[in-house]
């Protein structure tokens, strides 16, 4: 399997991302938001950060990037897309996810574990978990996610909740952590599985993540 993380400028979790895929097995390769071509490779991750500083508004100006076109495209052709923190915002101000991400209820930054509930756990991104919770830490200033109250609905008559936080830390409607698209192969979530992989950590609670979506991957061969 092979894997792009999209390096942009302003990322501050590409590493992070890139490492917990190579601890799995996984071919990963750090590419720029520069580049325009995302061929060969078989799932495409947007790491958390702030990308461009986060000026006008979280994704809104990563949206622009060339790279871009060809999530876009990855995405449409049925590969797996995933946006952590940032990268859910850019997904969102994409068009490849519902909704958008807000200023925390309460401003400022927050960091810290949260309890994760696995709303779903028939997806390619949480078929590996055998429980029902999970902790997950979290580290964003905006991570509200709001949509109207049609697209909360069909959310949830979908089943594209995946994961709903514990206590809500943020003001995220319907406590919304992570969802997917209608198709399933394009995921966002605020939380940070990639910090949640090795035992020198003290939480390895998001290793199934990413056997998941290994599974996924090698089934599809």
């Amino acid at each position: 399997m092979r894997a792009a993380v999209i390096r942009f400028p302003g990322s501050n979790c590409d590493f992070d991302m890139f490492y917990a895929l190579q601890d799995f097995g996984i071919d990963a390769e750090i590419i720029s938001a520069d580049n325009n071509d995302l061929n060969g490779f078989d799932a495409v991750f947007l790491p958390g950060g702030f990308a461009y500083g986060d000026y006008l508004r979280t994704g809104a100006i990563a949206k622009f990037s060339p790279i871009m076109a060809a999530v876009i495209q990855a995405a449409n052709d049925g590969k797996l897309v995933v946006g952590v923190c940032n990268g859910f915002q850019i997904l969102t101000e994409a068009g490849l996810l519902p909704g958008q991400l807000q200023v925390n209820k309460v401003p400022g930054f927050i960091c810290e574990d949260v309890e994760l509930l696995i709303e779903n756990p028939n997806t390619v991104f949480t078929n590996a978990y055998d429980t029902e919770s999970i902790m997950i830490p979290i580290a964003h200033g905006e991570g509200n996610y709001y949509a109207d109250d049609t697209t909360l609905a069909q959310l949830e008559d979908n089943h594209q909740i995946v994961f709903r936080y514990g206590q809500n830390p943020n003001g995220s409607a319907h406590d919304i952590a992570g969802i997917t698209n209608e198709r399933g192969n394009v995921f966002g979530m605020m939380p940070h599985p990639e910090r949640a992989v090795d035992a020198v950590t003290g939480n390895v609670d998001g290793q199934p993540f990413f056997k998941s979506i290994l599974s996924e991957i090698i089934a599809g061969d």
